[in-house]
């Protein structure tokens, strides 16, 4: 068939306009061989400028399309569809980028526009070769998988069921609520962290379409959008959860003690333990590396004194394997340890806390019953809240983690609140971003905290006057002034950053998903899509994708629901139909292309010999292709012939 091919060149308001002669390219295309009409817009992917495109495949017969705009991740699915919506097979389509590859990175006009035109070339070229090609679709399982009980899991978890379909949300710890079960109260409207997730957890313990595995983790995943597989650990608790009544008996017999970790180490729990009174499930689970029974083979104290007989020290752990559709990551964070910074003295000098030991240490249910106190057991007169440590720091990481300045500046309200104390705040800028935030800013400044702009060099206990005597000296710059100084204190407070868990690179692998530079996991575009991934079917929610505070959490959690919603909505997904293939006639069946496969796409049939490509799995990456001995794998829309035609179109 002869190319009748129409080429739209976008102006992206200046992105390319301002470097590229936009006038000048399109006379170019319009000389190239095929090209029946070559325009230019302000903007191709409104409304109007696709409808300059559907308007000229209807009239002018065009067979092929070529846009040169932005990036081809931002709207090459946009153009597709209007090639679709005309009649014209979307893989009939071809995106030059000028904006990424060529308006943005220089300044010089003439280069520019020389490359713009050897780009379109490049495309015009191509999209010659461009076969149609047809999606697939394949069935999406109803059910849902998501991952960690904090609020993002929550919130997900319970969106999804209230529409009647099935979740499983599962937990390592042995109970659901994560980082927020351990706070205090949630800025900037001081309501109770705990009065708000409370429900929600009771909730999530009693709804009929959530199965709730806590002290649970997730062992193996396969499958592709729509159907997945998971094989899921639930730990042995060695209590029988159908039996225990919670009476919390065995954990007041219990003689032996750990440092409690809900508690951020500043109580002990006892070997047999429920994290905390509201947990859900609350029903206890016997810590081995600490239960005497496990360690010696004496004690049982729990199973003497356990009226329901739950206690089972026999039980082991369950493999359960469950299908799914779609899967939910809300793995949550980890908190940043300031040991490494000698300089502030963390574990080193007494009444040097991090930001989760405060909260606790303010809470009423918490070990000190809500009393701010001293190591000796005294109230403090002083005491400095130091931000941004770990945070917006090349040294340990250079992203700012959002809520620092925030939960600091309740710090000083609580503070305020609880006792007489002067409060410092020492911050690099005060970010408040949010709804209210600035309010709650002004309203600690009128409670009369003081902030100091400068970050402190060192916290040490060196008196250098005797007014410093038995106090932490905060040493640091006032930016504001530009002077050193040295302010005695009773007790500082770290506000540590939010970091990726410890296993976030093993999570990133078992759901075959990326990471970004500063260690979170991966979305697959920061605005149009910030909370799906690169592989299908599975969402991101909550801190696990960057740091965030509890309305963004929420916010985006729901947000994930509602992307795993819309897919059990429909039914099915549509499948890329540009995906490797195998020609079995050639396959030796030496199963390199299924090693070097980074999706796990591709199977050896082990009867016939040969590998096979799950085009669900597919991504298109090539890697396959170029790996195999036999030439025996092909790409579909990146064919030899294809990309040969534009490396000379290029270099025309």
């Amino acid at each position: 068939m002869e190319p009748k091919i129409g080429v739209y060149i976008c102006h992206c308001g200046s992105n390319i306009a301002g470097t590229v002669d936009i006038t000048e390219v399109a006379r170019f295309a319009q000389g190239l061989e095929g090209v029946v009409v070559a325009r230019d817009y302000k903007f191709m992917c409104s409304d109007p400028g696709q409808e300059l495109i559907k308007k000229d495949i209807k009239e002018l017969g065009l067979n092929r399309v070529v846009v040169a705009s932005c990036s081809p991740t931002m709207h090459e699915p946009t153009f597709r569809r209007a090639c679709q919506e005309a009649g014209l097979n979307p893989y009939l389509f071809e995106m030059a980028n000028f904006r990424e590859h060529c308006s943005w990175v220089t300044e010089d006009k003439e280069a520019a526009t020389e490359k713009a035109k050897a780009l379109v070339s490049a495309a015009v070229r191509r999209v010659f070769y461009h076969q149609p090609l047809e999606t697939k679709e394949v069935p999406v399982n109803p059910n849902t998988l998501v991952v960690g009980g904090g609020i993002a899991g929550i919130q997900a978890a319970l969106k999804i069921a209230d529409s009647e379909h099935q979740v499983y949300l599962v937990e390592r710890t042995p109970s659901i609520g994560g980082h927020m079960a351990q706070l205090d109260k949630t800025f900037p409207t001081l309501d109770c962290s705990a009065s708000i997730l409370t429900p929600k957890m009771t909730q999530v313990g009693s709804h009929p379409y959530i199965e709730l595995l806590t002290y649970s983790e997730i062992e193996e995943v396969s499958g592709y959008i729509g159907n997945f597989k998971v094989k899921i650990r639930k730990k042995a608790r060695y209590v029988d959860e159908e039996l225990c009544t919670g009476c919390g008996v065995c954990q007041e017999k219990c003689p032996w003690k750990a440092d409690s970790e809900f508690e951020a180490g500043l109580s002990q729990r006892k070997a047999i333990y429920t994290p905390f009174p509201q947990a859900v499930p609350n029903i206890p689970v016997i810590d081995k590396e600490h239960c005497a029974y496990f360690l010696s083979g004496k004690c049982r104290a729990c199973e003497k004194f356990c009226e329901a007989k739950a206690i089972d020290f026999e039980q082991e752990d369950e493999l359960i394997e469950v299908e799914v559709g779609s899967i939910i990551l809300a793995t949550g964070f980890n908190l940043f340890d300031p040991t490494p910074i000698y300089a502030y003295g963390y574990k080193r000098l007494d009444n040097v806390i991090t930001s989760l030991e405060f909260e606790r240490m303010v809470n009423s249910a918490g070990p000190t019953e809500g009393d701010i106190v001293l190591k000796d057991g005294s109230e403090p007169k002083s005491i400095a809240i130091i931000h941004c440590v770990g945070s917006r720091d090349e040294k340990y990481h250079e992203y700012c983690s959002r809520v620092c300045c925030m939960h600091s500046i309740k710090f000083a309200h609580l503070i305020k609140e609880h006792t007489d104390a002067e409060v410092y705040e020492f911050y690099i800028d005060i970010r408040s971003f949010g709804k209210g935030y600035e309010e709650f800013y002004n309203r600690v400044l009128e409670e009369g905290t003081t902030f100091i702009r400068g970050r402190p060099g060192e916290i040490t206990n060196v008196a250098e006057t005797p007014e410093e005597e038995g106090k932490l000296i905060v040493q640091f710059e006032d930016t504001l002034v530009g002077r050193q100084r040295r302010l005695p204190v009773d007790m500082a407070v770290l506000s540590c950053a939010l970091e990726p868990q410890l296993d976030a690179d093993a999570v990133a692998r078992l759901f075959n998903i990326s990471r970004s530079a500063d260690g979170f996991l991966l979305e697959r575009h920061p605005k149009l899509e910030p909370v799906s991934t690169m592989t299908d079917g599975i969402f991101l929610a909550g801190c696990c994708q960057g740091p965030k505070d509890i309305p963004d959490t929420v916010a985006q959690a729901s947000a994930a629901a509602a992307e795993a919603l819309a897919m059990i909505s429909k039914g099915r997904v549509e499948v890329e139909a540009a995906t490797a293939v195998i020609d079995e006639r050639i396959c030796s069946g030496c199963q390199v292309c299924k090693l070097v496969c980074p999706y796990s796409a591709i199977d050896f049939d082990e009867e016939k010999g040969v590998c096979r490509v799950n085009e669900a799995l597919c991504k298109a990456c090539g890697a396959c292709v170029a790996a195999c001995f036999s030439d025996a794998v092909s790409l579909e829309h990146f064919t030899n012939e294809q990309i040969v035609a534009q490396m000379e179109g290029a270099l025309v």
